[in-house]
């Protein structure tokens, strides 16, 4: 078992030193520089978090969801102020002793039914919310696709990415292009004047 680990480490090692003699002679492909020649290979990223907080129409796509979710609330808030104005009026005729038997259990099926239409209009909304949040935010990464795109054919970058806290250990700031994307995205996608 011991002289396996030996040879493996001899061939990790011989193929190790064959390619940082091929990459520091100058003669091999093993490249990380911006270039377009054949063989070569190039990356940029970009800071997602910093694209987020300046972007305009990613600032116009919060705005919008700070509007939709306060009107959602404010439905909410009427729907359950009505459901609640019902029941306290039945509890005023229950305890008044002014509703009988049939009555009392009519009131039951509407409040029951208030309820559940609350429930539904609820599960509507966030249906609603969910699926327009989707698009928008597909708009956005499709206008960040189609930008880079543009960008990269003057640059010749191999790999674009997207740099997000944990998902890399280390990043050269050489190759950091979030300053350019950012003033590209804005200059090209104005925000909707709404």
């Amino acid at each position: 078992m011991n002289k396996g680990f030996i040879v493996w480490n001899v061939i990790l090692t011989a193929a190790l030193l064959f390619l940082g003699v091929r990459y520091f002679s100058g003669t091999g492909t093993v490249r990380f520089a911006k270039s377009s020649a054949p063989g070569t290979f190039s990356m940029a990223y970009f800071e997602m978090d910093s694209i987020e907080a300046n972007f305009e129409l990613v600032k116009e796509l919060k705005e919008e969801l700070a509007k939709k979710e306060q009107l959602m609330e404010q439905e909410m808030q009427k729907m359950a102020g009505n459901a609640q104005q019902r029941y306290s009026y039945y509890q005023q005729q229950a305890s008044t002793g002014l509703m009988n038997e049939s009555q009392s259990e009519a009131a039951g099926r509407e409040l029951r039914s208030l309820e559940e239409q609350m429930k539904n209009r609820k599960q509507a909304l966030d249906a609603e919310y969910g699926d327009f949040v989707m698009r928008r935010q597909n708009e956005i990464k499709s206008k960040i696709e189609a930008y880079l795109q543009e960008y990269n054919k003057s640059h010749s970058y191999t790999y674009i990415v997207s740099y997000e806290q944990g998902l890399f250990y280390y990043k050269d700031s050489v190759n950091n292009i979030t300053a350019d994307l950012i003033k590209g995205l804005n200059d090209r996608y104005k925000p909707s004047s709404k």
